[in-house]
């Protein structure tokens, strides 16, 4: 029997939120339209095959390891070029259960956002 995963089109690529995955290697393995736009000017698409550790501090570094090593998310919003986003990372899981990488999305929010409780 196919794999679900086999029959699903690339519904991240043309998301309005750049969406970049890494392996446990660290190697990105997937960039989106949007991700390739965003790091144009490190390569673009030529990042996949390459070492997220390449990219980052020594801060951002020690994230990367630890939600590898134990999973979880990290969660922050930055201003850059005068717009304001916010970046989820979160590590992905194998059909084992076992961290197989991680996930970045960045998207753009607005200065003023509506919060609601439900």
């Amino acid at each position: 029997m196919e794999k679900i995963t086999e029959q699903l089109p690339d519904w991240a690529y043309g998301m309005n939120c750049a969406v970049t995955v890494a392996d446990a290697d660290c190697r990105i393995i997937y960039m989106n339209e949007r991700s390739r736009a965003t790091f144009a000017s490190r390569g673009g698409g030529e990042l996949i095959g390459h070492n997220l550790m390449d990219y980052h501090n020594e801060r951002s570094k020690a994230i990367i390891r630890k939600l590898l090593a134990e999973g979880g998310v990290n969660c922050y919003t930055i201003e850059k070029e005068g717009l304001r986003k916010m970046i989820y990372q979160t590590a992905w899981r194998d059909s084992s259960g076992r961290v197989a990488g991680l996930v970045e999305i960045s998207m753009v929010i607005p200065d003023e956002m509506p919060h609601y409780v439900r």
